[in-house]
């Protein structure tokens, strides 16, 4: 990794701002490769040098990626001045500057949602040349039949002349207010809650337990989320037939 300045690295790593990392190293509270780092202009490889802050080991992150199981009644933002967002419910321990959430759920949705600060990741999960699938649980307002499995396989048209691509939907529990599965490959705004309407249907509750290869761990509660491992983050490319 090219070298960098020792205050940058560790504003990166959220241990401070950058005045207050410079004020850390003025104090002697940063070691680098040893011996007392002097000034906060020094460069070092934050992947191959030793740091300490106050006698423990900078463990150097490029990138932080979190799965969130994101609750109802906050939106998918980075800020807003108006509501609370899914950054806002990332506890002390996992925050860093530039986080941001991988796409949007509506804030009323529910479920899986990727945090990271790692801007090629996103993009490469958002293209449609990745044709990452996400899955979602529904339920819905009336029974679902042959007929409107059949409208989401061939790509449902909104009134407006919009065309969605074909989705899978799957009716889990039958009744007048269905449980089902929707397997699409795209995310234009409010689309499962327009598929339904276009057939007649009403979206009562919505989640997201898929994306990819990468399942929602039902470990977490609504509201929390943690670190994703290798494994997890290759996942979300995981090919898998349409």
């Amino acid at each position: 990794m090219p070298m960098q300045r020792l205050d940058k690295i560790l504003a990166s790593q959220s241990v401070g701002s950058r005045s207050e990392v410079r004020a850390l190293i003025k104090r002697g509270r940063v070691r680098l490769n040893g011996e007392v780092a002097k000034k906060p202009e020094l460069k070092a490889d934050p992947e191959t040098d030793k740091i300490e802050i106050g006698g423990e080991l900078l463990h150097f992150k490029r990138h932080v990626y979190l799965m969130m199981n994101k609750p109802g009644g906050v939106v998918s933002a980075s800020n807003d001045t108006r509501m609370r967002t899914v950054i806002d419910l990332v506890p002390e321990s996992l925050f860093r500057r530039g986080l941001f959430p991988a796409g949007r759920l509506d804030r009323d949705t529910e479920g899986l949602l990727i945090i990271t600060d790692d801007g090629d990741f996103a993009h490469r999960m958002l293209s449609p040349k990745s044709a990452v699938y996400k899955l979602y649980e529904a339920q819905v307002s009336a029974p679902i039949g042959e007929r409107e499995i059949a409208l989401f396989r061939e790509g449902i048209r909104f009134q407006d002349g919009t065309s969605c691509l074909p989705a899978e939907l799957t009716v889990l529990c039958a009744g007048e207010t269905p449980k089902v599965q929707v397997r699409i490959c795209e995310g234009k705004f409010h689309q499962i809650k327009k598929m339904f309407l276009a057939v007649g249907c009403k979206v009562l509750q919505l989640k997201r337990v898929k994306i990819g290869g990468l399942v929602l761990d039902e470990k977490l509660k609504p509201g929390e989320c943690r670190e994703m491992s290798e494994e997890e983050r290759r996942a979300v490319f995981f090919k898998q037939n349409p």
